[in-house]
Formats: C-alpha cells, structure tokens, sequence
C-alpha cells in the first residue's frame, strides 16, 4: 500500500463531504461525538473571512492523508509566526529559545483557531486509533521535513493525548471549568443539588442581573439576522480591543456562519430600552453547548454571568446536553457550578536539548495542574463530595446512554 500525505494550503482544496467524513463520521448520532468547529464550513469561513491567513500569523497548511488515494484521515493544521489566539502559552519557551540564539517561529499548530475547545484533532475517516497514529506520524515527518521548531497539537481528546505520548510527543495538561448535566429536569433542579448559601447567591445574581429592566433573547437558527450579528460584533471589538488589543475575528465570519451552519449557533442577546446592549455567542455540539464570546457596550452587576454561564444552563438543560464548556480560565465560574476539568495538549520539539528542558518543566506543571483540580474540587459548591461525585458520574452515563 502507498501512503502519502498532502498539504491543503486551503480548505477549498478539499471538498466539505471528504473532510466532513473525516471530521465527523457519524454525523451527530455514532459514537464520535459531533463537533460543529471541525466542520469544512466553519474553517473555510475562518479563511475566508480573513481571520486566518498568512497575513493575520495564521496561514493554513491543513494535512490529507491518504492510502491508494483513499482518504484516511485529515488534521487541521496552521503554520504559525506568533503565539496569538492559542489558550495554550508557550511564550516562555519562545523566549527561551530566541534567547538562546534560535528561531522558534515559524512552528506547526494543529487546533481550531481562537478556540479554546476541546475536540479530535487526528480526524480519521475511520475513527481507528490506528490510523490516528499514522495521522501523528504524517504531522511529525512534514514538521521534520520543513524544519520548524516545534509542532503543537492542543486542546485533544485524553485518548488521543496519551496514544501522542506513546509516539514520543510530550504531554502537557492545563485546566477549563465546565458545567456538567446528570440529567436535571430545569435549572431549579440544578439549584437544589448546591450548598444553600451558593444556591441563594445564584438565584439572587439572576434577579440582580435583569432588575435594570433588560430582557434577554435566546437565537438561533432563522431566527438569527444580520442586525443581531450587527450589535454582537460592536460588542465583541470592545471586548477584544480591551482584553487582547487587536480582536482576531472579521465581521463577514459572522455573516458567512450565520449562512451554512445555522443551527449549530447560539446567541444570547441582552436588551435595554429597545437597544441591544450585551450578547454571548455559543456553539452547539453532539452532546456539549460551546461558550465562546461575549461582549457589552453597558455595565450591569451579574449580567455576564446571567448571560454566559446561566443561560447556558438553562440551555443545555433543555437541550439535553450533557456539559456547557464556558471556554479558558475563570475560576469565578466554580461557585457558579462550574468544575475543574483537565485539557491536553501534546508537542514536538525539534531540538533535542530543548526538547529535554520543555519535558522537565512539563513535568512539574502535570503535577500542579492535578493537586489544583484536586484542592478545586474539594471547595465546589455542591452539598457534598459524595454527590459531587454522583453527579460526575451520572453525568457520564447520560452521555454514553444518548444524552446527547
């Protein structure tokens, strides 16, 4: 058999029915879990809309594998100038190494840009871990054969991560906090599984959060209408422009979403006096409700969390999905039912002695990552870690029995 690998430095190199199979083969029904951001339509409106190109440090350089050209599998792939949009820093080791007289871009990135979502990232058509490591095996020698520093695949799958350790790729893991679902009937349900000082707290920050008078929207599907992307994108460049400096989305991906994937799209809008003030964007997958952005040209106490974490809630209760991933960092979001949950990411390093050095400060941080999910865990606001426990547990259950 004859295996070659090609790189797409488009999307639109590929049609959207062969990466899709690969992306996600059982559509939303199999055992693969559906993943709207894996989707053709949403990388291809990344790259169209301008987001991702050479220009914005993004250029894509998307990996096709075949066999007897029979499509195995595909990875979503980036060549990288910065470390901008990641959620996973690595500044420390690109100090490093220029300080050391080195390049470290330009490097390899396989993730979703800007998106700080755990998902496949060794799409095999087959799903076999086996040809997953020969995906692996293809990243790692185009990574060899161009010369680049490194090459980072982050936010995967446990499964993935450690079968990546296997092949020699160093392992790294961080932390998000997600909300987990074991089946509550609405949210008051959810509310009596806390201690009764939190639930009191969060039922006084949703009072609190729409006392100014402002009525929130839930939209989706045909619903949605450029107007709505309108105020949402004035709210998002706010955000961006204070928080990161130069917002990394272009205001036609909303339009171009808004157009092939419809329903795979939430957005919560706020409005006060007839004019919209604040919104959330989220992503709906097989068995998760993706928070992404969220921006507000008003400041009301709560309405951020009322927007972001409980409508999400409320949601994927209704939805009956099984865990709302609120996106990076936010530990605030724990007394808010949120709870640790680990991320992975694995690496490449070029250079042996550097490779060495990465591996020992990853190491240590493996260990602190796990006592703080640990000593996090332990101060939920859950009655007890007993139920804490049950719910975890059921929660991944619900998944596997059709939750999603």
């Amino acid at each position: 058999m004859t295996t070659t690998a090609k790189i797409l430095n488009s999307l639109s190199e590929i049609s959207a029915a062969d990466w899709n199979r690969c992306a996600n083969p059982d559509d939303r029904q199999g055992p693969i879990v559906y993943d709207p951001f894996l989707r053709h339509e949403f990388l291809l409106a990344l790259e169209e809309s301008g987001s991702t190109t050479a220009k914005t440090g993004w250029q894509p350089f998307h990996l096709a594998v075949e066999q007897d050209e029979q499509l195995l599998g595909v990875v979503p792939m980036y060549i990288k100038n910065h470390s901008q949009g990641e959620y996973v820093f690595d500044h420390s080791w690109a100090d490093a190494w220029h300080r050391a007289g080195q390049n470290y871009y330009p490097k390899l990135q396989s993730s979703i840009p800007f998106t700080p979502a755990t998902g496949r990232r060794l799409l095999a058509a087959d799903g076999d871990a086996a040809t997953e490591q020969t995906l692996l095996g293809a990243c790692v020698q185009v990574a060899d054969q161009i010369s680049v520093s490194s090459l980072h695949l982050t936010f995967m799958p446990e499964s993935q991560w450690l079968a990546a350790g296997e092949m020699g790729l160093l392992k790294r893991m961080d932390q998000q906090f997600h909300w987990h679902n074991p089946g509550y009937e609405n949210f008051d349900e959810f509310l009596d599984h806390l201690a009764s000082k939190k639930r009191k707290n969060l039922k006084r920050e949703r009072r609190e959060a729409v006392a100014p008078g402002i009525e929130i929207e839930r939209l989706t599907g045909s619903d949605l209408k450029e107007h709505h992307w309108d105020a949402f994108y004035e709210f998002y460049m706010d955000t961006g422009s204070r928080k990161w400096g130069s917002p990394y989305l272009t205001r036609s991906f909303f339009s171009l979403i808004n157009d092939v994937m419809p329903e795979d799209i939430l957005l919560i809008m706020c409005r006060r006096d007839g004019r919209y003030i604040a919104g959330a964007l989220n992503f709906i997958g097989g068995d998760t409700l993706f928070g992404r952005n969220w921006g507000c040209i008003e400041h009301h106490p709560f309405l951020h969390f009322e927007t972001c974490y409980y409508q999400a809630i409320d949601f994927a209760i209704e939805r009956g999905l099984k865990k709302v991933e609120a996106g990076a960092q936010g530990s605030h979001k724990v007394a808010r039912g949120y709870l640790p949950q680990a991320t992975y990411s694995a690496h490449w390093i070029c250079d042996p002695g550097f490779r060495q050095a990465v591996a020992d400060y990853l190491k240590e941080e493996r260990r602190y990552v796990a006592q703080d999910i640990e000593y996090t865990e332990q101060r939920s606001p859950f009655k007890s870690t007993v139920e804490l426990g049950q719910i975890r547990d059921i929660a991944s259950d619900f998944g596997r029995n059709g939750g999603s």
